[in-house]
Parts: structure tokens; C-alpha cells; sequence
């Protein structure tokens, strides 16, 4: 696809989001088949990084996650389609969460399974966390400093390129880069257990 196809089609989905928002039913029919064989590719690139025992599948996973986003009891003023990717970045963390949580509480107090985010490089070597810390550590993170916890969410959770994160956040490519290899380096710390204050 060209860039100038990619920008329309960009424009287009803001343009359906925005209509959605303003209550046309007809737009959120027209956007669902065009986000969702994206929210899927996301779902499944995202899961496969995973380790063998995940068991929840992408479409369960997307599924899960678009009914949270279209059963709002407040419709969200859907600013871009990054806007849009960047919320259905933290609600796929909040299905994946709930899901570890069950899984954790079948077992009894078994561990929850282990995912792993490769391209970050912010796991210990030794044991990848699981999806219960990651969501701990972006928390804390938050805490810290609320834009690179969600600039990690939006590139890694939500799939985004480090330009759609720019851009869904309003800040200039470099420093989402700089965001990303400081949040990177934080959550290794916190993550190893190491002092992060």
C-alpha cells in the first residue's frame, strides 16, 4: 500500500470513529470489518510472542477486547485511528490481565503464564514475567511517569509504529523513542527487583 493510501485509509477510519461517536450506526457497521482484521493481526502477532502455555486464542482475545470498546456507556470522542488503537491497546491488556488472573486462580496460586515482549529487552534473562507483572510494573511506571507507560502500551500492546504512537500521544518521533528506551530501562530495573525510586 502506498503512503498516500495509507494516509486515506487512516483518515477514513478517523472519520468512521468520529461518526460512531456522533452515534451513526451505520458507521460503526462500516468500521468494524476494517479494525478488527487489524486489532486481529495485532492480537496475533502479540500472542504469539508468548510462551507455549497460553491458551487464549487471538479471536477470543479480540473479541473480548471489542465488546469492552463498543459497549461504552459513554461514547469516547474518538480523536484518530491511532487514539482509537492506543485504547484498544490498554483494554486487550485488561482482557489479558482478567484472563492470567482467572487462569492463576484455577490453579490455585499457580503461576500465571508467561508472555514475552521480545523487542523491548526488559525482562530478566533468567524468567520472562508474567502478564500479572508487566501489568504491575506499566502501572508503577505510570506512576513514575504516565506518557512512557503509555507510549510502551501503545508500540507493544497496541502494535503501533513509533510514529502512530507520536502522533495518537502528540509528541515528536524521537522522543517516543527516547520515552521507549527509558521506559525500557526502568521496567528491566523494576522488573529484576532492583530499586527504580
Amino acid at each position: 500500500m502506498t503512503k498516500s493510501r495509507t494516509v486515506e485509509a487512516a483518515q477514513s477510519v478517523t472519520q468512521l470513529l468520529q461518526d460512531w461517536a456522533r452515534g451513526n450506526r451505520a458507521a460503526l457497521d462500516e468500521l468494524t470489518p476494517r479494525v478488527y482484521r487489524e486489532l486481529h493481526i495485532i492480537a496475533r502477532a502479540y500472542l504469539s510472542r508468548g510462551r507455549g502455555e497460553q491458551t487464549l486464542q487471538p479471536t477470543a482475545l479480540i473479541n473480548e477486547a471489542y465488546i469492552r470498546l463498543i459497549d461504552q456507556s459513554q461514547p469516547v470522542q474518538w480523536e484518530s485511528r491511532a487514539h482509537f488503537y492506543g485504547i484498544a491497546a490498554r483494554i486487550m491488556r485488561l482482557v489479558l490481565v482478567d484472563y492470567a488472573r482467572a487462569r492463576q486462580a484455577q490453579k490455585r496460586g499457580g503461576a500465571a503464564g508467561a508472555i514475552t515482549l521480545d523487542e523491548t529487552r526488559v525482562f530478566t534473562p533468567a524468567r520472562a514475567p508474567d502478564v500479572i507483572e508487566i501489568d504491575e510494573a506499566l502501572n508503577k511506571l505510570a506512576e513514575v511517569d504516565e506518557r512512557k507507560a503509555k507510549v510502551v502500551e501503545l508500540r507493544y500492546f497496541g502494535g503501533l509504529s513509533r510514529e502512530e504512537a507520536a502522533a495518537a500521544l502528540g509528541l515528536t518521533v524521537p522522543t517516543v523513542k527516547r520515552d521507549l528506551r527509558l521506559a525500557e530501562a526502568w521496567l528491566r530495573r523494576y522488573l529484576a527487583g532492583e530499586d527504580v525510586a
